[in-house]
């Protein structure tokens, strides 16, 4: 069993995450132009007729600014919550918008894609996660702290994209003006390097395998810096740094499938260990 994922932009200036198997994938987000999404899914030699939709993660520009060209050139639903399409400047009474409800799970063949809240400073930020069979890959980027939403979701994932966007000592001493540095270091603001380390080390699972540092400052923070940060603890799992400039190649997260009936003994072992345990509590 296997997903395929990319990112084909992380950062400010746009963001844009693949999450696919054989058959279809979805887009979380598309802040980047049609014309360069569909440049960088060429090279990467992804097809865009596996696209079945685009969620979005809230209103702006450096998440939105390529979704209406992209929507209606391909004719892709868009999910989005009222909060940040009230929000955003894309146009409300579009027949492609699609109302996305925080833990209501939309099924897009068989993926499965799931928003939840988080903290930042837009109308109704979410973060995903997008499940195919026993696999979850999730997007976390655009979040000022770590909440128990977060923290849970994170705690399922096979793979992650998270952000790690500034370091906090350069952006104290760096040339943000005050009220810029104070936005992105409040609660409604980005995570730092620290505070996504400690996510990672608290509470990533055994079984994660990939993940990819994202969302980047180009000015608060440094490439080698924070991939070192994390390697120093990532133990089996691989790091990786997505780009503010292009595209990062395709990754196959897998997972071997449990046969039905290997799966059905697996239930009634735990099953009889459970009865057991309580016969003796």
């Amino acid at each position: 069993m296997k997903v395929f994922v990319t990112a084909l932009n992380s950062g400010s200036n746009g963001n844009c995450y693949y999450v696919g198997n054989d058959r279809e994938a979805v887009l979380i987000d598309a802040g980047i132009s049609c014309r360069e999404t569909e440049k960088r899914m060429k090279r990467l030699e992804l097809s865009m007729d596996k696209v079945k939709a685009i969620f979005i993660s809230h209103e702006h520009s450096d998440h939105v600014r390529g979704v209406h060209r992209i929507s209606k050139k391909y004719n892709l639903p868009v999910y989005i919550t009222p909060g940040t399409l009230k929000n955003s400047p894309l146009e409300e009474n579009n027949p492609l918008h699609v109302k996305l409800v925080p833990y209501e799970h939309v099924q897009i063949g068989n993926l499965q894609v799931t928003a939840f809240p988080k903290f930042h400073d837009a109308g109704d930020p979410q973060s995903f996660v997008v499940g195919y069979k026993e696999l979850c890959i999730g997007v976390f980027t655009d979040i000022g702290i770590p909440c128990e939403h977060v923290i849970k979701h994170f705690q399922s994932c096979h793979a992650a994209f998270l952000e790690t966007n500034y370091d906090a000592t350069m952006l104290v001493e760096g040339n943000y003006p005050y009220y810029l540095k104070q936005r992105i270091s409040s609660d409604n603001g980005h995570l730092s390097n620290d505070q996504a380390l400690e996510l990672f080390c608290q509470h990533k699972p055994a079984f994660m395998s990939h993940i990819f540092l994202s969302h980047i400052s180009k000015e608060n923070n440094d490439l080698a810096m924070v991939h070192d940060l994390f390697n120093a603890h990532a133990g089996d799992v691989e790091v990786v740094l997505t780009s503010r400039e292009r595209e990062i190649p395709v990754y196959e997260i897998t997972v071997e499938e449990i046969p039905a009936e290997s799966l059905f003994r697996k239930i009634n072992s735990l099953s009889e260990k459970s009865q057991l345990k309580i016969a003796y509590d």
